[in-house]
């Protein structure tokens, strides 16, 4: 009870800072909503963007290339979902051995004539996805945003080289640290952002148990079209750790500052 009553009354402080102080906040890569109204229950202006439009039709997302939008005068993304797969430690072997089936990011181009193109063409293109994922990443990274947080798997010694001033993730967090009956490391780079700190610490199940397997349903999700939103989607309990610690955090700084 003590715990829960330390829980409702920082939610009660941020929430009075957020309305004294609402700040301007993107939620990068993100067509769930989940980041996005987390941080909007706060009292904050925030906004989604993504390529895809919301799940949600919620209004306050943008539907384009988030660097179109980074200097719009933010004071702190987040960025939930950026492609990862050429960047991450796992995909690092299909650098020298191209996969037999097309990656899902090449062009419809690309991908029609996958199965006739030589193991050289193929190789070329996974490298120009590695520099396609890295831009991405560092125009993320290196943004003229005062507080700036990117969810990204560790990733490999190539990608690392490809991105100006990269800095290696600041933590790994799992879903069941706050609450929610899942596995999922979500690794995240912060800038000016503290780390979060577990809200609701559960206990994991033992391996080969029927709840373990529940808990692993993000790993084993089936090939299909929806298989990549399963995997990217933000669980609701660290959606709310990031709005209530990173915008009380951000919001009483900026407080302090205009005192």
């Amino acid at each position: 009870m003590n715990g829960m009553a330390r829980t409702d009354s920082a939610s009660a402080t941020t929430a009075v800072i957020a309305a004294d102080h609402p700040m301007r906040i993107l939620i990068g890569c993100e067509t769930s909503g989940m980041v996005r109204r987390a941080f909007a229950a706060r009292g904050h202006d925030v906004w989604s963007c993504d390529l895809l439009p919301a799940e949600d039709g919620s209004n306050r997302h943008i539907v384009c290339d988030i660097r179109d939008i980074l200097d719009d005068g933010w004071d702190l993304l987040a960025v939930m979902h950026p492609p990862c797969t050429r960047l991450c430690n796992s995909g690092v072997r299909w650098l020298s051995g191209p996969p037999t089936n097309p990656p899902n990011e090449a062009t419809a181009e690309e991908r029609q004539a996958w199965p006739v193109l030589s193991t050289e063409e193929r190789r070329a293109i996974m490298w120009r996805l590695l520099d396609e994922g890295a831009d991405l990443f560092a125009a993320c990274w290196n943004a003229r945003i005062e507080r700036v947080a990117v969810e990204n798997p560790v990733m490999h010694r190539h990608a690392k080289a490809r991105i100006a001033g990269y800095e290696p993730p600041a933590q790994t967090v799992q879903p069941w640290w706050f609450g929610d009956r899942a596995f999922k490391a979500t690794s995240l780079y912060l800038r000016g952002l503290p780390k979060l700190m577990p809200t609701d610490r559960l206990t994991p199940p033992k391996p080969g148990t029927d709840d373990h397997r529940r808990w692993s349903i993000v790993h084993r999700a089936p090939p299909g079209t929806d298989r990549w939103r399963l995997r990217s989607r933000t669980y609701p309990g660290i959606a709310d750790a990031m709005a209530e610690q990173w915008g009380g955090h951000a919001g009483k700084a900026m407080q302090e500052a205009s005192a």
